[in-house]
């Protein structure tokens, strides 16, 4: 794959996510309260339940968490609010934490953290730095962004943060190109958006 904003792409990357094996480094706790509080380390098995399935959602809204539609088999379907019918690697569900983390967009060249869930439910984490920011056309606010990271599998629907602990993104894919490792999320206002064009019975 050498271009990476077609539909085709898109769910090419979201498979890259898949699976148990871990990347990031361990790490102990997530050092943002705001970002604790809202996160939520999902787990599933798969190949006939024997091996593990790690990927990680938020809470984005009282009552309302978001990971990727490629989660759906770690999320109970009871609770399950809707996924957007845009070809988006979105799905919403409900949680009965009514936290609302902070946000704010993503900014080419600033430093991020992304969290995610490793090998026998370990916490992981990445760091990098914004690279692209990409409106798709058709779309009145920015679809996605990039940075250099070391996240991979296990990260999937986890939270992109910025250096002042504010929510910038959910991830949903990655590439390697030129030697490194490109992590991509959806902008929050996309997540919003997203969420917003869902049924209100739904919602």
């Amino acid at each position: 794959m050498t271009k990476f904003p077609s539909r085709l792409a898109c769910a090419a990357l979201v498979v890259a996510l898949a699976g148990c094996a871990s990347s990031g480094q361990p790490a102990s706790r997530i050092a943002e309260p705001a970002i604790a509080a809202a996160y939520r380390p999902l787990h599933g098995r798969v190949h006939l339940g024997l091996d593990p399935e790690d990927a990680a959602a938020m809470v984005i809204a009282p009552g309302i968490a978001v990971t990727n539609r490629h989660n759906s088999s770690m999320v109970d379907s009871r609770q399950v609010i809707g996924i957007p019918d845009r070809d988006t690697d979105l799905l919403f569900f409900r949680v009965q934490t009514r936290v609302m983390p902070p946000v704010a967009p993503p900014v080419v060249g600033a430093p991020v953290t992304a969290y995610g869930q490793g090998a026998d439910a370990e916490l992981r984490i990445a760091h990098g730095v914004v690279r692209t920011i990409t409106v798709e056309p058709g779309y009145a606010v920015t679809s996605w962004f990039s940075f250099e990271g070391d996240a991979g599998p296990g990260f999937s629907g986890g939270p992109v943060v910025d250096a002042s602990g504010r929510l910038i993104g959910i991830t949903f894919g990655y590439k390697d190109e030129g030697g490194k490792r490109l992590i991509y999320a959806y902008d929050m206002a996309r997540v919003r958006a997203e969420l917003s064009n869902l049924p209100k019975a739904a919602r």
